[in-house]
C-alpha cells in the first residue's frame, strides 16, 4: 500500500560516492520564483512559503488523481465485487513492473535539482535527454512482456475462477500503455527536479478527468458505445495515459523552459552521466522492487482470504491511497528543496526545508485520519452496496488512521534523504520493514485467525518501524555531506 519517491547515495556512511564537478558558479538564486538562498536564511519563514508552492500543485495533482482514481473503482464495483477484485489484483504487478522507472526518475530528480542549484543548465538538460532515452527503450520492452505475461501474472496472485478472465483481460490492455505511464512519470519528476510542480499537476489532471468520462462512458455502454465492463475501464485508462504521455512531452520539448530540449539535440548515449543517473537511482530500483515484491506476496496472502475480503481490502486500499497525497507532495517539494539548497551548498537551509515539510505534511494527515477513523464505513459503502464487505473495510480503515503520523514522517524525510543523495537508508528501510515485519507477520496473524484485520496490523508494525528507522537516519545530519 506504498507509494514512493526519489534520490541519490553517501560520504560519511559508507555509502558510495557519485561526485559531479562543474565550472558552473553556484548562484545566488536558487528557486523558480526568484527566492534565493540569501533571503531564506535571513527570513526561516520564507522557507515555509517555498516549501509551500513546491507542495501544494503536487498535492492538488496527487488528491485530485486519487479521488479520480476512487470514482472509476466506485464504477467498476458497480459492475460487481468481483470486478473490484479482478482489477485489483493487477494493482500491485503494474507497480512492480514500473518500479525499476521510478527509480531512474529518482536519479533525474537528484540530478536536475543539484545541477539547477549549482546554476549548470547544460549537464541538467544533459540529464534530460539521457533519462527519456532509457525510459522509453525499457518502457517499450516493459509493456510488451506485460502483455504477453498477463495470464502468468494473474494465476500467481491466485485469482479465483470468477474473476480470473476480467483480471487478465484488464491487466493485458493497460500493460499495452505502460510506455505512456513511464514516459509522463520521468517527465514529471524532471520537471519537479527543477522547481516545477505545476506543469505534472496540470496535465495529469486533465488525463485523469478524461479517464473519469471515459470510464462511465466505456464500462456502461454510453452515447452509443457498447457496454464494455472490465475491459472499458482498461481502455479508458490506457489511452487517457496516452494523453499525459503527449502533454508532457509538449512540455518538455518547450524551448522557452530553462531544461527544455529539442529532437535536435545530441540524444547519443553518454556512458558517464547514464552511469551517474543508474548509481544514483540503483537503490532506488532495488527499494522499489522489494517494496513491489513485497506488497504483491501480501496481497496474495490476502486474497487467500477469499474473494470477499480481498473485495474489503481492496475497497481499504484504494481509500488509503488518499492518505498517501499531504506525505508524497511534501516529500516532493523536500526533494526539490533539499537538492537545490545542497546544489548551493547551504545544507541548513536543506535540513529546515526537510523538517517544515514534515511538520506541513502531518498536520494534513492527521486531519485525513480523523475522517478515516470515524466514518470509514460511510466511504467505504461508497464503493460497495455489501454491508459485511463495506464494515470489514471500516475496520481496516480505522488501523490506517492510526498509522497515519508514521507514515507521514517515513514519506515525507525519505523524499528528503532521496533530495540529498541518501537513497540506500530509505533502501535498508523498506526492506526490513516489507520483508521482515509486514510479509513475516501478515502470514502470521493470518495463521493465528486475525483474517484481514491481522493483515492491517502487519503493516501498522511495519510504518511504526519505518518511521523511527528514517526519522533517526535524518536526525543525524550524515546526509549533508553526500555528493552526486
Amino acid at each position: 500500500m506504498d507509494k514512493p519517491e526519489y534520490v541519490v547515495p553517501q560520504e560519511n556512511s559508507g555509502d558510495c560516492n557519485n561526485t559531479i564537478t562543474t565550472d558552473a558558479e553556484v548562484p545566488t538564486k536558487t528557486t523558480s520564483d526568484g527566492i534565493s538562498i540569501e533571503e531564506l536564511i535571513k527570513d526561516p519563514k520564507l522557507i515555509n512559503k517555498r516549501v509551500w508552492q513546491l507542495a501544494w500543485p503536487a498535492m492538488v495533482e496527487l488528491l485530485l488523481s486519487t479521488l479520480f482514481s476512487m470514482v472509476d473503482m466506485i464504477m467498476v464495483g458497480r459492475i460487481s465485487y468481483q470486478a473490484l477484485t479482478a482489477v485489483g489484483l493487477t494493482n500491485h504487478p503494474t507497480m512492480l513492473a514500473l518500479a525499476v522507472f521510478q527509480a531512474l526518475n529518482v536519479g533525474s530528480t537528484a540530478l536536475v535539482a543539484r545541477f539547477i542549484g549549482s546554476g549548470d543548465i547544460k549537464n541538467a538538460k544533459a540529464t534530460v535527454r539521457q533519462s527519456m532515452v532509457l525510459v522509453t527503450i525499457l518502457g517499450i520492452v516493459v509493456s510488451i512482456a506485460g502483455y504477453l505475461l498477463s495470464p502468468a501474472i494473474i494465476t500467481f496472485m491466485r485469482a479465483e475462477p470468477d474473476v480470473y478472465p476480467m483480471s487478465v483481460t484488464y491487466l493485458q490492455i493497460v500493460s499495452l500503455g505502460w510506455l505512456f505511464t513511464t514516459i509522463s512519470l520521468n517527465v514529471g519528476a524532471i520537471l519537479r527536479g527543477s522547481g516545477d510542480t505545476m506543469t505534472p499537476m496540470r496535465y495529469n489532471l486533465l488525463s485523469n478527468l478524461l479517464n473519469v468520462v471515459g470510464n462511465y462512458v466505456l464500462i456502461f455502454g454510453k452515447f452509443g458505445f457498447p457496454a464494455m465492463g472490465v475491459a472499458g475501464a482498461a481502455l479508458s485508462t490506457t489511452l487517457c495515459r496516452g494523453v499525459a504521455a503527449f502533454l508532457a512531452l509538449r512540455a518538455i520539448f518547450n524551448k522557452n523552459r530553462n531544461i527544455g530540449v529539442s529532437l535536435k539535440d545530441d540524444y547519443r548515449i553518454d556512458k558517464n552521466l547514464l552511469e551517474r543517473l543508474i548509481s544514483i537511482g540503483l537503490p532506488s530500483a532495488m527499494e522499489q522492487f522489494l517494496l513491489r515484491l513485497g506488497q504483491v506476496f501480501f496481497s496474495r496472502a490476502v486474497a487467500g482470504l477469499g474473494t470477499a475480503v480481498y473485495a474489503a481490502h481492496q475497497t481499504a486500499i484504494n481509500i488509503s491511497s488518499l492518505t498517501f497525497t499531504p506525505g508524497q507532495a511534501f516529500g516532493m517539494a523536500a526533494t526539490t528543496m533539499v537538492g537545490q539548497s545542497l546544489g548551493a551548498k547551504h545544507p541548513d537551509v536543506a535540513e529546515k526545508a526537510g523538517l517544515v515539510a514534515r511538520r506541513m505534511g502531518l498536520i494534513i494527515a492527521l486531519a485525513i485520519a480523523i475522517v478515516l477513523f470515524f466514518f470509514g464505513y460511510d466511504v467505504a459503502l461508497l464503493y460497495v452496496d455489501d454491508p459485511e464487505v463495506a464494515r470489514a473495510a471500516a475496520n481496516a480503515l480505522k488501523i490506517l488512521a492510526i498509522m497515519q503520523p508514521m507514515q507521514s514522517t517515513q514519506f515525507i524525510l525519505a523524499g528528503a534523504l532521496r533530495g540529498a543523495g541518501d537513497t540506500r537508508w530509505p533502501l535498508y528501510s523498506t526492506a526490513i520493514g516489507i520483508w521482515g515485519i509486514r510479509v513475516v507477520l501478515v502470514h502470521v496473524f493470518i495463521a493465528m485467525g486475525m483474517g484481514l484485520m491481522g493483515a492491517w496490523v502487519a503493516q501498522l508494525c511495519d510504518q511504526a518501524f519505518r518511521a523511527v528507522f528514517i526519522y533517526t537516519r535524518y536526525k543525524s545530519g550524515a546526509w549533508k555531506h553526500s555528493k552526486v
